[in-house]
């Protein structure tokens, strides 16, 4: 959809008129900024075809205003998104985000639709079921307009009974996404055979989830490995969930190829990636390959380049921190919220140059990676034909309820064989 300027302008208006969700209408009654249903930014990527929304992980202040500032060069829509997890060493969490979004886009002008996403609420043991029947009320009262509920720390059996009881506190427009198999590379692979189950349990209860996230051989943070993305893998188990219409949530891209995130792209049906550390990375100026990877000195150290994002002073202040906790190169995103004040405090100049550094690498990734350069109009045009803020169910009941009872899907589960893999931590 191309359109001229003033044409997308009065669309645009339209569509802030009757497509934003009664939580963000509420928090922001005189907003000018799009924020949607991730339902909507999911849909405009398959109707473009082979396009993939970057969900940009917040975990700071820069980062989300460089990926705003990127989507609306690439006039692409774009995910705003943090994890439950990150709530413990990021000022962002999932009770100001969308405050922060709403902010930044009416401060720059932004015209292009925004989705804010809760990734990754962790569900570990049957006790964290209890306090979710709370706390996922109380996110999408704060501005939430899709969320991920990731029991998949869980058997086969438990995730899905977890995911089943907790989608009743998820409002029925926003964005959903599931997760079978823990984000932890090579180690505990994904199946067809279990991601099957859990959509089709799913599916039994009349919960049609836009996205599902695998273990299909990535990792969270950055990337050690040579394996990463099995693109194969992944082609087979988008393939066995087809009648179903899900999509694919991609984890873990920091550290893989463009080539390899292009063939995630062509060959399976993903249509978000999520990207957290090389944003991070990137704001603050350390050396990066060509898709954000942070590259390492003979001594195995970070590469601080210079007049590039942080100060040299406050880079110095950082790396003695981290040498002082002993925190480990994959644990650096723990700076995040103890140099809040001092990266914030930071000369505009300089974060200035922290911003356009994460803007000019997103810009690129949107544009010759991710193929969702003019996915805006896509949204806006879904928004009108809809008539509001929710596209509907993206699929329809395929199974029997009566074969999906707690009963039965412990029968079905305790039949699924497969390596969990390695013990440890893998939060995003």
């Amino acid at each position: 959809m191309t359109l001229n300027p003033s044409e997308y302008q009065k669309t645009f208006d339209e569509a802030l008129h009757i497509g934003r969700p009664p939580n963000i209408a509420t928090l922001f009654p005189n907003s000018k900024a799009l924020i949607v249903s991730g339902k909507y930014i999911d849909k405009a990527m398959r109707t473009k075809g082979r396009a993939i929304a970057m969900a940009a992980n917040g975990r700071n202040y820069f980062v989300i205003r460089g990926a705003l500032m990127a989507a609306q060069r690439a006039n692409a829509a774009i995910i705003i998104e943090i994890a439950k997890s990150e709530s413990d060493y990021c000022a962002i969490n999932y009770w100001n985000l969308a405050r922060y979004v709403d902010t930044l886009c009416n401060e720059l002008g932004i015209t292009v639709p925004v989705a804010v996403h809760a990734d990754h609420y962790g569900i570990k043991k049957p006790e964290d079921i209890e306090s979710a029947r709370t706390l996922i009320p109380s996110i999408f009262d704060a501005g939430m307009t899709s969320t991920s509920i990731d029991a998949s720390h869980l058997p086969d059996a438990d995730n899905l009974l977890a995911s089943i009881e907790l989608y009743k506190y998820v409002p029925d427009w926003a964005g959903f996404e599931t997760e079978v198999g823990e984000i932890k590379g090579a180690s505990g692979l994904s199946t067809p055979e279990e991601a099957l189950f859990l959509v089709q349990g799913l599916n039994a209860h009349s919960i049609f989830p836009d996205w599902i996230a695998l273990n299909n051989g990535t990792t969270h943070g950055i990337e050690s490995g040579s394996e990463g993305i099995q693109i194969d893998l992944t082609a087979r188990i988008h393939e066995a969930l087809s009648p179903y219409n899900v999509s694919g949530a991609q984890h873990g891209t920091s550290g893989n190829s463009s080539e390899k995130l292009v063939q995630i792209r062509e060959k399976t049906r993903t249509t978000k990636a999520n990207v957290a550390t090389a944003l991070q990375m990137l704001a603050w100026g350390l050396k990066v390959n060509d898709y954000g990877n942070a590259q390492l000195d003979e001594n195995g150290e970070f590469i601080k380049l210079a007049d590039e994002g942080l100060t040299e002073a406050a880079w110095e202040k950082l790396t003695a921190y981290a040498r002082e906790k002993g925190l480990k190169k994959g644990d650096y995103k723990k700076l995040n919220l103890p140099f809040e004040t001092t990266l914030m405090g930071l000369d505009r100049n300089i974060r200035d140059r922290m911003c356009r550094r994460v803007e000019n690498f997103t810009h690129d990734m949107l544009v010759n990676v991710f193929n969702c350069k003019d996915t805006a109009p896509l949204v806006v045009e879904a928004i009108l034909e809809a008539g509001g803020h929710d596209p509907g169910p993206r699929a329809e009941p395929i199974e029997t309820p009566e074969d999906w009872t707690p009963e039965k899907i412990r029968e079905k589960g305790e039949a699924i064989v497969r390596d969990r893999g390695e013990e440890g931590d893998f939060e995003d």
